[in-house]
């Protein structure tokens, strides 16, 4: 039987923070998880568009919990201000959602000076789950949910000498980076949970073609070239929906089932019902390590549980 958000339990009492909640998967999983009871806070850049986000779900669910936080993944301040936030009003989350992020742009930096697609998918979720890591290991079995790509084959492994492509800088080659970054990540992290025996779970999840406005963002900015457009085009043709697409991160995030590090993503690579998928690009030690170190460095803050 496919999955589906109906085979979500019933989440009353748990908190659940959701990055990118204003818009696409990241507001579908927002709305997921508060019909099914949990407190949701939306850490969102757009506090124009996560409000009205909020009220969408208000609108479905008139009893939703919901909080909204200004987070800007491109800056570390904005992140810690952020953290800090979250943790002074809850001392326990249950359920990280690393959802937000950017794809194929033109070159840029970030507040901070990093490559932005690295910087927005992967350091600014480093630094958040770093920073929130007292409330997740306080919860009785967090779970946190990092949201890779396909794209994550074409990725190579940071370089530890240049990890923001200077000189070398191509907009599907940095988005491919910073999705292998997600998946080194996700099992990274579990690998940190497990060896502390802290019961908090770290899971990785991957949406396929989705018919979201990540797709239209990419052709507007026109850093994607020919495969944004092919792309943004064949999304909306055959692509799932954006409550399509977010049911792999709901499986990831709440199925009673799940384990530490699995990896839900559709059945047909790219399409399909949310399925556990196997490992084709296993984590491998050098690579894991090597991103520890990079990000430790870039961010200037130790991930260890």
């Amino acid at each position: 039987m496919a999955y589906t958000i109906a085979q979500i339990p019933d989440l009353t009492g748990k908190t659940a923070v959701v990055t990118g909640a204003n818009g696409g998967l990241g507001l579908e999983t927002a709305k997921a998880l508060a019909a099914k009871g949990a407190l949701v806070v939306m850490a969102a850049r757009d506090q124009d568009k996560a409000a009205k986000a909020a009220a969408t779900i208000r609108a479905a669910a008139p009893r939703a919990a919901l909080e909204v936080v200004p987070l800007d993944l491109g800056s570390l301040a904005s992140v810690r201000t952020a953290a800090e936030r979250i943790r002074r009003e809850h001392q326990r989350i249950d359920i990280l959602v690393n959802n937000a992020g950017v794809m194929a742009m033109p070159q840029r930096q970030t507040a901070d000076g990093f490559e932005m697609q690295l910087g927005v998918n992967h350091l600014g979720h480093w630094a958040l789950t770093a920073l929130l890591l007292p409330a997740l290991v306080a919860a009785p079995a967090a779970r946190v949910v990092s949201v890779t790509s396909t794209a994550h084959h074409m990725g190579r492994r940071l370089d530890p000498d240049n990890p923001h492509l200077h000189g070398r800088y191509a907009p599907w080659r940095a988005y491919g980076q910073s999705k292998l970054a997600n998946y080194h990540f996700a099992l990274g992290l579990q690998r940190e949970f497990a060896g502390a025996g802290v019961p908090a779970m770290s899971l990785l999840a991957h949406p396929g073609l989705s018919n979201t406005d990540l797709q239209s963002t990419t052709v507007a900015e026109g850093g994607g070239g020919f495969v944004a457009t092919f792309s943004h085009s064949l999304a909306a043709r055959v692509g799932m929906t954006p409550a399509q697409g977010a049911l792999p991160q709901l499986r990831a995030a709440t199925d009673p089932a799940a384990r530490g590090g699995y990896f839900y993503a559709p059945r047909y690579i790219n399409n399909g019902p949310a399925v556990r998928r196997r490992y084709f690009r296993p984590g491998a030690d050098a690579a894991i390590a090597v991103l520890w170190q990079v990000s430790e460095r870039e961010t200037g803050i130790a991930l260890k549980v």
